[in-house]
This record gives structure tokens, sequence and C-alpha cells, in this order.
């Protein structure tokens, strides 16, 4: 029987588009390929790739690179990109949904101590709740974890599965300062002080509430608690130039926002905010409410923001002084541009990219370093073109 002339030409023009596509797919997620900004062409290189759903990245003294992997690996990866085995020691995590290894950060003595604090999604009562822990980084041919410590554990119902929050910020005092999500089921428990489900927390590096935490001594109160009103915080980084806590967080269909954390002031969700529910019912009464404090930057239609860090280098000079954030949903690298605490412009950088981009730091080389996530996650390094 002869095969349609149709169906032939079909087949080849299917072929075609594939191929296309695939080579498209190619070369934006080659070695290196270059995008516009407002600081010039931008020179985006891999430094290292095959890692899976990477979520942190930390950098070390010697210039080398500690990341995480979502679903319970912890690498150390060369300034050449070559990765470590998975080190020993990590706890084990429950990988669910959104869970996983997640934020890691070097402690201000690294260099002196070589600890490191770390979250992760811990399993609980049948479900999933953050955990924070601390350990001893040993880099040697089999690199490890060693004194490995859970100094804090989540209270409030388990999440099945998503918003976990889980990011780590070390203030000068050496206390931490950490987000933990509402567990999207429970989101009405962002107002309730008494556990620390749509919090954010400050401990001690031992996981105690430090003096000067604003609810100590109340009896409906979790005495870590520092903030609350939050819904999944996915972005934390303290403003150099002031010494102010900024914080990202997601909002639901649109409303996704950026807040300056102040001691025991109440963020609002769920009673106030600037989206819909998934099913576009109304979640919120209004936008506003006495006693409950504004971001100063929100996005409708969300973007899915997450990481965060403050440019100081110099080798975008146009850019000193600027917030960057990820964008996971909107696939894309997020420039603030501030004056104070006012953002009086956005950039949207790397939409070609066309990746999902989890976290964001500032190198030790004045450099721009991204993670994107997926399965096939990279790292990835952004400078101006020919740098």
């Amino acid at each position: 029987m002869k095969t349609p002339l149709v169906w032939v030409t079909m087949t080849l023009v299917g072929a075609i588009v594939v191929t296309a596509s695939f080579l498209i797919a190619t070369a934006t997620r080659g070695a290196n390929t270059s995008f516009g900004s407002s600081a010039g062409q931008l020179d985006v290189q891999t430094v290292a790739s095959g890692l899976v759903t990477p979520w942190s990245l930390a950098f070390l003294p010697d210039g080398k690179m500690l990341v995480t992997e979502r679903p319970g690996r912890m690498r150390i990866v060369s300034v050449q990109g070559q990765l470590s085995p998975p080190l020993k020691g990590v706890p084990e995590v429950w990988a669910a949904g959104q869970g996983g290894l997640l934020d890691v950060i070097t402690d201000l003595s690294h260099a002196q101590n070589g600890m490191i604090y770390f979250c992760y999604a811990e399993r609980s009562g049948g479900g999933g709740r953050t955990a924070v822990a601390r350990g001893r980084l040993v880099i040697n041919a089999t690199p490890r974890l060693d004194d490995v410590k859970v100094i804090f554990r989540q209270e409030g119902p388990p999440s099945t599965g998503n918003h976990y929050g889980c990011r780590i910020v070390q203030a000068s005092d050496g206390n931490l300062f950490v987000t933990l999500g509402e567990h999207f089921s429970f989101r009405d428990e962002a107002q309730n002080l008494g556990n620390h489900l749509g919090k954010l927390i400050r401990i001690t590096t031992d996981g105690s509430a430090p003096k000067g935490n604003p609810f100590i001594g109340r009896a409906d109160a979790k005495p870590e608690i520092w903030s609350y009103g939050h819904r999944n915080e996915q972005g934390l980084a303290i403003n150099p130039e002031t010494g102010d806590l900024w914080e990202i967080e997601h909002g639901p269909r649109g409303g996704d926002g950026v807040n300056i954390i102040g001691k025991g002031k109440n963020y609002g969700w769920p009673v106030v905010g600037f989206g819909i529910d998934y099913s576009g019912a109304k979640i919120h009464a209004s936008s506003a409410k006495t006693g409950m404090e504004p971001p100063i930057k929100y996005w409708v239609p969300s973007i899915a923001p997450s990481g965060m860090t403050f440019y100081t280098g110099t080798m975008f000079p146009r850019w000193r002084g600027s917030l960057f954030t990820g964008a996971l949903a909107g696939q894309m690298l997020v420039r603030l541009q501030l004056n104070g605490n006012t953002v009086t412009a956005e950039e949207r950088i790397l939409q070609n990219l066309n990746e999902r981009i989890r976290d964001v730091r500032q190198g030790p080389d004045g450099a721009l370093w991204l993670l994107t996530d997926s399965s096939a996650g990279r790292i990835l390094r952004v400078t101006p073109a020919g740098q």
C-alpha cells in the first residue's frame, strides 16, 4: 500500500519543527550565550551542569561552591565546574513535592570553624516540616559533613509537599534568620503565633531564641518568631547599605511581594494581598489593613521569584545597589533598581534563556551566579561580554 503524500509531507514538517526546536534549545542551553541588558551585552557561561534540581549555592573561602540538590544531595563544585561526589553526613530529607534539601549558607567565620547551616524538609507525621541543621564541612578526597546537628524543627500541621520557605541569612551578630512557609493547605495558620507556619524566625546557632525576639514571654506565641503573616518566602537577604532584612515571597495567582522585615510585624497573609486563589476564587477582603505591612513591590501576575542578592561588586558598575532575584514561573533574572527603600525601576533579563532560575548570588569575582531549576540543572556565570 502506498503511503499517502499528505502523511509524508506532514511527517517531514513535523520532523523539521522538532529538529528546529531542538537546535534552538541546544543553542540557548549552550556553554556560552549572549544577552542584552541595561549594562550592555552579557555573557552567560555554563560553569557546571548535570545537577538534579539544584536549589542553593554558597561560596567557600577558596572560591569553590557548595550546592544543594533538592533530592537530598550536597556537592562541592570547583571553579572549573567539576562536581564532587555527594557529601557524606547529609541527613535524610523528605523529597516530595517542593520539599527536599533546600538552602545552605556558610558561617561568618567559616574559614576558621568550617561551619555551615542548611534547611530541608523532614518527614513528620505523614507529611513534612522544615528543619534547620548545622555541620562542619570537611573537604578532602571524600568530602563530608561532621558533627551534624538539627538545631530547629518547625512546629504546626505538617505539609503534604508544598510551601516550606527555607531561606537562611546570618546577621552580623551571628544569629540566624530563617523563612518558614505556611504549608499551602494551612494558610490561616500564618496569623497564629502559636506555631511556626508562615513565619520568619530568628534563632541562635544552637537553635534557641535569642534575647530581643518580640514574642518571648508570651504564652500564646513561639519565642523564635520574628515576623508573621507570610506565605512561602523564597528570598532573604540583608541590605548592605542599611542593615535591614529584606524578604521575597510567593503570592498565589498574583501578589508575589518584596518586604522589608520589621521586628514583630504582621505581613498580612492571608488577610490582605494582591492575588486570587488558583481556582479563581477571592482570598482577601482587601489589599491593605491597619496593622499589616504592605510590600514595597509586588507582581501581578506572579513571576514566582526565588533567591535574592544585593549587588555590591564592580563588574557591573551601573548595577551597584540593585536587588536581583531569579524567577521560576517567569523564567528570567529580575533586577530591581532602588532609591533607598523604594523600587524605582524593574529590568527583566535573560528571558530568552527559557529556564527557571532558582537562586542568584554575587560571586567573589563580582559576577552574578545563577542556578537553573530542572532535572538537568546548571550553574551559570553572568558577566559583561568579553570578560
